[in-house]
């Protein structure tokens, strides 16, 4: 399951992890114009981890996620 809201600086996506399985905390993806951050809750600190991908960066991981294993530089159009 996942929500979506527009805020009026950023575009929120937060992913539940549903199931009978050992669930993981909810992440959240927030982005903004220049970056996108990404956060999950670690149970075991009680701390809100936080990552901030480049726009770039997310260009790249969207891509290696249908690419096999190798070495890629993408070249802009």
């Amino acid at each position: 399951m996942f929500t979506i809201e527009h805020e009026f600086d950023a575009t929120v996506i937060t992913l539940v992890d549903e199931g009978a399985q050992h669930l993981q905390e909810d992440v959240t993806i927030q982005s903004f114009e220049d970056c996108v951050t990404v956060e999950q809750l670690d149970p075991r600190s009680d701390v809100v981890q936080k990552i901030t991908l480049s726009m770039t960066q997310l260009r790249d991981l969207s891509a290696a996620l249908n690419l096999p294993e190798g070495v890629y530089r993408l070249k802009r159009s």
